[in-house]
């Protein structure tokens, strides 16, 4: 398929008169021209919405605004716009204003879990670490609408240097998430510096990007970037499909080059009513995942977050799903499904009940087909007890790494040892170097 469709020439064109290949293949091109009124909305795809629903689109638009790349725009099927998922999860919709008996602006209590400018610490070893509050798409679905766009709350360059101040004061913390708004809203160069600076930390083990650029805007994902990125390793990337349709040519090759690079990938799809509540169609689109290398990583639950009631499908339609993936497709394309809790509780795994009953010496369990079988417990298993005495402990408490060991002849074999030569005791050579000495 090619990369500039005739359908995108004609967006891109509707845009700006000159409008080439080179200029659609320009992440900042798309940034500069992001559709954000409901007027450019209409000009751009070519339909016009009655009156009086365009006043109610306009009101949703002054409340939660507006921003469409024109690559993610041109992705929406104008003979069923209204039913389209991309159109459903970009177009504001009057739902939006309606909020519920439940809806909270913060729904995961993220500021009141930060102890410091940017920081979410929720987890024991490991923080959220807000680095941007911009994206190239407003995602109408988005658990954060109360600050994403906010141009007043972007983080400045003190505030980004107390968060790493706080990652350096807590030993703790192993794993640092950045997350947004979308990082890789930010210049390459400021990049490179925030990953300089948290990888010189010398307890932090693990960084994650979590970013959405892959589905609304992949020509981000620049040779640049990726050379970039490649010097911070190990470096984890979770992206944001939610639909089949949504992987495009550009959008399989931007994964190519970050899993070309190393990085490894996971996915992070929220379930929404309307748009992706069916089992075929997560099925396809962890499928679809897997075979461009990236791992379905959660599949949440739909937040409390305000106006998002329309989107909110009953649990027990996500644990439909999972049902329908466990035992019907590999292993590694069944995601984990999460209700994030509300009030800052974390996330909650939630899965069908494959325990069927449980007595002293035997569980009963069925599988995915219906089968019903048994597992036979040990009947002398003696559990370790545990005083927290670890210097007593039988168990062998070693966690650093093994060290490899080589014997004999493997010496001068291995990549480890810096064994040149074998030499047999009493050699008379030997002996006389140390007589002369």
């Amino acid at each position: 398929m090619p990369i500039f469709t005739e359908h995108q020439q004609e967006v891109a064109e509707t845009l700006r008169d000159t409008a080439s290949k080179s200029d659609w293949t320009d992440w900042k091109w798309h940034i500069r021209h992001s559709i954000k009124t409901v007027d450019d909305f209409e000009r751009v795809l070519g339909i016009t919405f009655p009156e009086k629903k365009k006043q109610i689109f306009e009101r949703t638009v002054r409340k939660f605004p507006l921003s469409v790349t024109p690559y993610y725009l041109s992705l929406i099927d104008v003979d069923d716009y209204e039913n389209d998922p991309v159109f459903l999860q970009s177009f504001p919709s009057p739902e939006e204003l309606k909020i519920g008996r439940y809806d909270m602006a913060d729904p995961l209590h993220e500021d009141e879990d930060s102890p410091a400018p940017g920081i979410t610490h929720r987890y024991p070893d490991r923080v959220l670490f807000h680095i941007s509050n911009t994206c190239s798409m407003y995602c109408r679905h988005c658990t954060r609408k109360r600050k994403v766009g906010d141009v007043d709350s972007t983080p400045s360059r003190i505030d980004l240097e107390q968060g790493l101040e706080y990652i350096r004061n807590n030993p703790q913390v192993r794993d640092v998430l950045l997350s947004g708004g979308d990082p890789l809203m930010l210049s390459d160069e400021k990049l490179d510096w925030i990953l300089t600076k948290v990888r010189e930390i010398e307890h932090v083990e693990v960084v994650r990007i979590g970013t959405r650029m892959p589905v609304v805007l992949p020509y981000r994902i620049t040779h640049d970037l990726v050379n970039m990125l490649k010097k911070h390793h190990p470096l984890w990337i979770n992206t944001h499909f939610n639909h089949p349709r949504e992987l495009t040519a550009s959008s399989r090759r931007a994964l190519k080059r970050l899993a070309d690079a190393g990085i490894p990938l996971g996915n992070q799809s929220v379930l929404l009513s309307g748009v992706n509540d069916c089992q075929r169609l997560f099925k396809t689109l962890n499928q679809k995942l897997v075979k461009n290398r990236v791992r379905p990583y959660y599949m949440y639950q739909c937040d409390l977050s305000e106006g998002l009631t329309h989107f909110r499908t009953p649990i027990g339609k996500g644990i439909e799903i999972i049902e329908s993936l466990r035992g019907h497709t590999s292993g590694f394309s069944v995601p984990t499904y999460v209700v994030d809790a509300p009030g800052g509780g974390g996330k909650i795994p939630v899965m069908p009940n494959y325990i069927v009953s449980w007595g002293p010496n035997k569980v009963v369990l069925r599988n995915y087909e219906g089968v019903i079988t048994t597992y036979n417990e040990p009947s002398s298993y003696e559990p370790n007890y545990c005083d927290r005495e670890c210097s007593t402990c039988n168990l062998q408490l070693k966690e650093n790494d093994a060290e490899e060991k080589a014997i004999g002849i493997e010496k001068l074999l291995s990549d480890w040892d810096d064994t040149t030569s074998l030499t047999p005791e009493n050699n008379e050579r030997l002996e006389r170097r140390e007589d002369a000495a």
